[in-house]
């Protein structure tokens, strides 16, 4: 099937300038949570009845998902901020790979086609590739629920060999670093649809399965947690549909802060109460010199006596998130003293190093270690993000710097956030974007 012509393509060649040197002021909303969005996407295709997400952030990421559902018999659309979708007449399960390439959540898509159709074909995932990331939870989580799984070259072939299997066990623990986010959900849709309880052992409690699992558990699906060392799913032959709100997204809501925080200024997010931030990056954020105060059920953040030196380790909820580093390393530039971070979740993390440097940073890596030496005096360069948040680096530390600076990787961009760029002129920044694409 050719590209839809209401998809944007994979690319973006258009780049940001931006004037460093500017405070930031002012008040903006954060828009919904990406990652909790795109398991909810999956989920949606195990409805019965309607289904209606609001809050749903208006990004790339979004409409290609809202294109795999459509493609493979679930009727989506997406209308602002609603995604909405429609039981399938039939289904289609295979996920083409202009598709599936595009997005991490592949495998997750696909488990809940393998639940419904009973086979499923899918590509290796896309999205961000700023290290290996394997889908082995994935596929045992498949096996487990009685599928047989092929893979040849980049392509995932598995069907349901024992369709009348009662329940099934899985571990989705990974070597590395702990229990895998998206394996968990993965082996929550197929418990979904299938009969009996099955038990997923050791499951990851990030928000995007918890909220997951609070969908699932309305639409009435059996959900009961074993504190963090099982979930049990008790599965159902119909479920219902409903209109759900995706949560605020915690990873643009730090974004904001360090950005802010990096000119000196201060932001009030008005829809994400401090309560939302995890536990682990409140404590990096205070060590760091920024202040999270509770004000109208929203935040209020600002950095006083400006950015301090820290060690901190990333780690799985409720510690302080992988995707929030490359941005607090950008803030770090700016700390007197020495910074280091160690990056336990993805060991390789380092994408955004590069360009930081480009921009004047004191930044260094050893192994999973990153070593900031600030403060730096950031000067305007031309770099460029191969993923979101190496691009969201940049961005903050072109905040910092001195003169006109030109960042590219506007699609990795427009992946992730919807409306980064507009808040941060709202706040008070000097960026202008090159022209429109054709």
């Amino acid at each position: 099937m050719d590209e839809q012509p209401n998809l944007p393509p994979a690319t973006d060649s258009r780049a940001v300038h931006i004037t460093g040197g500017h405070r930031m002021e002012g008040t903006v909303t954060v828009q919904g949570s990406k990652n909790i969005a795109l398991h909810l996407y999956a989920a949606a295709l195990l409805a019965d009845e309607p289904l209606t997400l609001t809050g749903a952030p208006e990004i790339l990421d979004t409409l290609v998902c809202a294109e795999i559902l459509n493609d493979t018999g679930t009727p989506a659309k997406v209308v602002g901020d609603r995604f909405e979708t429609t039981p399938a007449a039939a289904r289609y399960p295979v996920i083409p790979d202009r598709l599936g390439r595009r997005v991490r959540t592949t495998a997750v898509m696909a488990a809940a086609l393998l639940a419904r159709a009973g086979q499923v074909s899918f590509p290796l995932p896309g999205g961000d590739a700023f290290c290996r990331r394997l889908i082995d939870r994935h596929l045992a989580a498949m096996e487990a629920a009685g599928a047989t799984v092929a893979v040849t070259g980049t392509e995932v072939k598995a069907r349901i060999t024992r369709p009348g299997r009662a329940l099934f066990t899985t571990d989705v623990n990974t070597r590395s670093w702990g229990p895998s986010l998206g394996a968990t959900v993965t082996a929550m849709l197929l418990a979904a649809r299938t009969r009996g309880t099955s038990t997923i052992l050791n499951p990851s409690v990030e928000p995007e399965v918890l909220v997951t699992a609070s969908v699932l558990a309305a639409s009435g699906v059996g959900i009961t947690w074993e504190g963090t060392t099982a979930l049990h799913v008790t599965g159902t032959d119909r479920i219902t549909g409903g209109t759900f709100q995706v949560p605020p997204d915690r990873l643009e809501a730090a974004t904001l802060v360090l950005a802010a925080a990096v000119t000196g200024g201060t932001v009030r997010l008005d829809n994400f109460p401090t309560t939302a931030f995890p536990t682990g990056l409140v404590a990096v954020f205070t060590d760091a010199g920024i202040e999270l105060a509770p004000v109208n059920g929203g935040t209020l953040a600002r950095c006083p006596a400006g950015p301090k030196a820290v060690h901190v380790a990333t780690g799985p909820h409720p510690g302080f998130p992988t995707d929030a580093q490359p941005q607090l390393t950008a803030f770090l530039t700016q700390a007197p003293g020495t910074s280091r971070i160690e990056e336990r979740v993805y060991t390789d993390r380092t994408t955004h190093v590069g360009p930081l440097r480009a921009l004047g940073a004191a930044v260094n890596t050893d192994g999973a270690t990153i070593t900031v030496r600030g403060p730096a005096p950031l000067a305007a360069a031309d770099v460029a993000g191969e993923d979101i948040r190496a691009a969201t680096a940049a961005l903050i530390a072109a905040l910092a710097a001195e003169g006109t600076s030109t960042i590219r990787g506007m699609y990795h961009l427009r992946r992730g956030y919807g409306t980064l760029l507009p808040k941060l002129v709202s706040l008070g920044a000097k960026l202008t974007i090159d022209q429109e694409l054709p």
